[in-house]
């Protein structure tokens, strides 16, 4: 139950306050990281549901929802996906990049990239119809928040210190494979086969990006994490809509 309200504490805003923990918990608190993120995305269906019963337009929803969303979380994404911007794009060295990450201040790649990504996801929610919306809304939650479980198994930390840090000293096969169960089953039962599907595209994205980040500051931070998470939930979207289309005509 610790490790549960331990991935509820670094994933939301909730103030759980849990000060005290064992490196085994908060190691195993990344095999509830999915979960975490469901109960996201049902805090999003059940807002979708209310705004939508009240007549509110559609835009107007999604706008409403990734908001929500940005707040439930404390923009701790976003924060990471702008620093992470700022970095990569920035042409600098290593430890260069390292310390344009710890820069509080937000430049110009970082301020485009989080309105790139607040626009793609209320125009990606705007394309999923309806009748599919609540099932994408759960698995983006959940496959993005699986996917920084995945980079933290395969990619080293790229800093002596750090809190993803925490999290990745007792990360094993045990606890990944014990995520990866957790996102199979219910990507299959949101989805059926189009959620396997979507958990495939997610982990190859993941691959990619960690791999990308090691090349450029050998290994990932806090930082490309929340990147990683916000750029997710952005292919999961995009992979609802193009196989709802597929499928669907």
């Amino acid at each position: 139950m610790i490790s549960f309200l331990l991935a509820i504490q670094f994933l939301t805003i909730l103030p759980l306050k849990i000060k005290e923990f064992s490196e085994k918990r908060i190691a195993w608190a990344l095999a509830y990281f999915p979960v975490a993120g469901l109960l996201l995305g049902a805090m999003l269906v059940g807002l979708n549901t209310l705004l939508s019963a009240l007549g509110i337009p559609g835009l107007v929803v999604n706008i409403i929802l990734v908001v929500a969303l940005i707040i439930s979380t404390g923009g701790m994404h976003l924060d990471g996906l702008t620093d992470t911007a700022d970095a990569f794009l920035s042409g600098k060295k290593k430890e260069e990049m390292l310390e344009i990450m710890r820069d509080p201040h937000i430049g110009v790649m970082g301020v485009l990239s989080l309105i790139s990504v607040i626009l793609l996801k209320i125009g990606l929610l705007s394309s999923v119809s309806p009748a599919i919306k609540p099932a994408a809304l759960m698995l983006m939650c959940l496959l993005s928040r699986w996917s920084s479980v995945m980079a933290m198994y395969l990619f080293p930390y790229a800093r002596q210190e750090g809190k993803a840090r925490l999290f990745m000293q007792g990360l094993n096969l045990k606890i990944f494979i014990a995520s990866l169960i957790v996102a199979l089953l219910f990507s299959f039962t949101l989805f059926g086969l189009s959620g396997l599907l979507a958990l495939l595209i997610i982990a190859g994205c993941t691959y990619l990006i960690g791999k990308f980040s090691s090349r450029k500051i050998g290994g990932i931070t806090g930082d490309t994490l929340g990147a990683t998470i916000e750029l997710m939930e952005i292919v999961t979207l995009l992979t609802v809509c193009v196989v709802e289309r597929v499928i669907y005509g």
